[in-house]
Formats: structure tokens, sequence, C-alpha cells
């Protein structure tokens, strides 16, 4: 197995190195998009033993191949200026207008990450010593595969003190409690609508997994979990950690959750179960509210997504959410919200997080919200969680 942790303690000192890097979050988004296409093209490897017809969407010349000539899996290959000018006049356009052929999901997921990121590097050298060491690493062997999973989650952690970026990144001790909670069953239907880096997603994926017997189980599994995202970073990191977890085609949607009118989803569009941690404290943009019925109308984008996951569960469907503090306490139209989850969902539990969970991201309380929508809510069971003594954050 190889020393995965040495070798991305190797490219963060190479990434440093280059002048064309300003921070973590645009080293995790350089490292991104070549993290996305190794471990994208290995599964094209690992297809097509299984499936002699699969055909990768990339095509061969900017395929990552382990292969005398190709630009990034021949460690002898390009470098310097040569290296650059390819992978910034050609590599990119290339993958940006990729064939979409009749419903290739795996052709349109290349596609948007790459229109949405960038590489920045400046130095070509640096960048073919990257290559070099993500070719250490073969995502066909489990072991690095698994091994190589708890790494990429620790690298986003490191979202949550990069500036804005923290938004995309809820902590895995929320993600798996919440997951846990609500307990999905193989069969259920699983939507993120806010799904940033898709911590939720993994975890409902993993818990589907292991109820999985048979083949019929396992093609059921594929198309249980799916989440929406429209910023061009947490979208290739979260495709990125699907397929690392063994999903092929990745479910997701890279879309604004709010931009579609409400009354315009129908009874196929509902699910059993929302994990979600909407993003809060954000301005609702292009007059989005638009979408929603006057008396929900507001520029907070909490408030919108939380009447927009009432409206998206079936009938005896059960959410897990992240809401801030404002939303359980505010006036005019937060109250109005408040009453509708009340009335027509079963508000169970509530958990009181410590203010420290989400900075230096964010610094509101916040809370975990456990609901059942079809009937209306009776008795609230509340929960402080504190820190534990000596503890100073998480």
């Amino acid at each position: 197995m190889a020393n995965l942790s040495g070798i991305i303690k190797s490219i963060r000192d190479i990434m440093r190195q280059d002048m064309g890097l300003n921070g973590d979050a645009q080293r995790i988004e350089q490292l991104g998009w070549m993290l996305f296409l190794k471990i994208f093209s290995d599964k094209d490897k690992e297809l097509e033993l299984l499936d002699e017809n699969y055909q990768s969407p990339i095509p061969h010349e900017f395929h990552w191949i382990k292969e005398k000539g190709n630009w990034a899996g021949d460690d002898e290959g390009m470098t310097g200026d040569q290296l650059l000018e390819f992978v910034d006049r050609k590599l990119f356009p290339a993958l940006r207008n990729i064939n979409l052929g009749a419903g290739n999901g795996r052709a349109l997921i290349v596609r948007e990450v790459f229109e949405g990121n960038n590489n920045y590097m400046k130095s070509g050298i640096n960048l073919r010593k990257v290559l070099n060491k993500l070719n250490e690493i073969d995502f066909n062997i489990t072991t690095d595969r698994h091994a190589f999973g708890d790494i990429y989650e620790g690298m986003l952690k490191e979202l949550q003190s990069a500036g804005k970026s923290g938004e995309f990144y809820t902590p895995r001790a929320i993600t798996q409690f919440i997951t846990d909670m609500i307990e999905p069953k193989l069969g259920e239907k699983i939507l993120d609508p806010a799904c940033g880096t898709g911590g939720f997603l993994t975890c409902a994926f993993r818990q589907l997994k292991n109820q999985a017997n048979n083949i019929e189980d396992r093609q059921l599994l594929h198309k249980s979990v799916s989440g929406w995202e429209y910023k061009p970073l947490p979208y290739l990191l979260a495709n990125t950690n699907l397929i690392l977890h063994d999903i092929e085609v990745p479910d997701i949607r890279f879309r604004d959750s709010l931009d579609k009118p409400l009354s315009d989803y129908k009874e196929k569009d509902r699910v059993n179960i929302i994990l979600a941690n909407p993003p809060f404290g954000g301005i609702v943009a292009n007059n989005n509210e638009n979408n929603f019925p006057a008396n929900f109308r507001t520029k907070e984008s909490a408030d919108l997504f939380l009447i927009l996951m009432i409206h998206l569960l079936k009938h005896g469907g059960r959410a897990g959410i992240v809401l801030p503090d404002g939303s359980l306490t505010g006036d005019g139209v937060k109250q109005r919200i408040r009453q509708k989850l009340l009335e027509d969902c079963n508000l169970h539990t509530i958990i009181r997080l410590p203010n420290s969970v989400f900075q230096p991201y964010a610094t509101v309380a916040t809370n975990l919200l456990f609901f059942e929508k079809g009937t209306p809510t009776k008795q609230v069971w509340y929960y402080e969680h504190r820190l534990p003594q000596g503890q100073k954050s998480y």
C-alpha cells in the first residue's frame, strides 16, 4: 500500500512553492481537479475490465493512463511550459466541451466539473512533480482507496478554516450522528439539497451499502442518494468523494436549489429522507424568494431551504438538518415558517450545538432538527449539547 499521507504532504509542499496558488482553498481546488481526474480514470480502467463494451467519455489523448507519452501517467512525460500549455489550452477546453452522448452521466459530470474549476499552477515543473506523486496511488487497489477516503475527509475538514469555503463542509461527527438518528433503509430515496462536499451522502451510502446483499440491492443502492450543489468547488469535491465511495455515476445535480417555483415540484420529486446543512446567513440571489408563496418570502437562505425541504418530503418522510438559532426564534416570516413546520411535521427533537462547531466560518448558534412529515408537532424533546469539560472547540 502506498504511503498516502506522505504523498499528500509532498504534494502540499510542492504546491506551496508555486506562485499561482494562494491559500488553502485554492490549493484544495487545484488538487481537487487532478484527484478527480485520476480517480475517474482509474474507475474507467476498472469498468473496462468489467464490461468489454464500456467506453470512457474522456478522449484517449486526455485520459490519465500509465503509458509512455501520456500527459499525466508517464512520469518522464511532458513538463515545463509544454505541460502547462497542454493543460490550459487543450485539456481544460476539451473536457469543458466533452461529447455528452446519449444520456452519458459520467460525461456530464466531467464537463460540469471542468466548466467550474481552473488550473492555477504557474510552474509546469511543479505540476509535473504533483502528477508524478499522484501516479504513486492506484485507486483500484481497495486498501489505497479506503485509506485515501479518510485522508480525503481530512482535506475537506481543512476547508473549515479556509475562509468562505468553510460553508461547504459539515464535520463528520455531525453528518454521522444525524444519519444514525434517521436510520435510512435500502429502497428509500435520500436527498441533500445543499450537499456541499457530500458528507451526508457518503454517510448515508455507507449505511445503505451494509444492507445490500445481492445484485438487485446494489443496483438500488446506486439510485438511492442524490444531491444538489451550485458552486463549482464543492460540486467537484462532492463528486470525487462519492466516486471514492464506489458510486460510479454520482447523482449530484449542478443547480441552485432555490431556482425553481415550489409549485413545480410534483409527487415524483418527493423523497423519503432529507439530510442537510443548508447555507445560513446567505442572501438569496436572482430574486429566488419569488419562487415561494408570498407569506414565506425572505432573503434568508436557511429559511427558504426549510420550506423547500418540508415540501420535498413525502408523507411520512424524515429529515435531519442543521439550522441556525434565528430560524427558531425570529418573528414575522420566520415565525410563519416555524408554524408551517410545526403544523405539517412532527418536530420531535432539537439538539442545541456549541457555538464553536462551525468556527471560524460561522459563529452563530446552531441546532440539529429531526422531524417527520404528516402529523403535527405535539411535544419536542430539547437537548443542549455542551462541550466536554476542558475542551474549547470542536
